[in-house]
């Protein structure tokens, strides 16, 4: 049984890419030089897969615009000379930051972005299913694009 409007969930998604802050995105690397923007995208997608599988009624809104803004911090890691530690710790928050200027963020929309490193950046839980979902997709499509991307 479909629980979730994925007609819903795909509009907001679509709006979001072709907003020309989030298509900034476009422009920057991470996980062996895959696309921050494809990066999200993934994300996004495989969270609202996860939430059909898992048959869990979600706010697709706030998934679509969490996801495909979590990584919302603008540059790339080697770039912008931020060590791996530094960028794991530092980045969710640099992203809420950025997505907060260009975008009116629900309370939930800014937890999911806060707190995708979790367990890593421990004090910032995921306080719904949608930023649990988010946590669990980042990380599965990291590893993803990093075994895809090897040599």
């Amino acid at each position: 049984m479909q629980r979730n409007n994925a007609e819903r969930f795909f509009q907001v998604l679509e709006r979001l890419e072709t907003n020309p802050h989030v298509s900034k995105l476009k422009k920057y690397r991470q996980h062996r030089g895959n696309p921050t923007f494809v990066h999200c995208h993934n994300v996004a997608v495989s969270s609202f897969r996860m939430a059909q599988r898992l048959g869990w009624n979600i706010d697709e809104v706030s998934l679509a615009r969490g996801a495909m803004l979590h990584d919302f911090h603008l540059y790339t890691r080697k770039d912008a000379h931020v060590n791996a530690i530094g960028h794991a710790f530092g980045h969710p928050k640099r992203a809420l930051k950025n997505a907060e200027q260009h975008f009116n963020l629900s309370r939930k929309e800014k937890n999911i972005i806060v707190s995708h490193m979790w367990p890593l950046t421990f004090f910032s839980f995921p306080r719904s299913k949608e930023a649990f979902l988010v946590t669990l997709a980042d990380k599965y499509c990291a590893l993803r694009e990093f075994r895809r991307l090897s040599p």
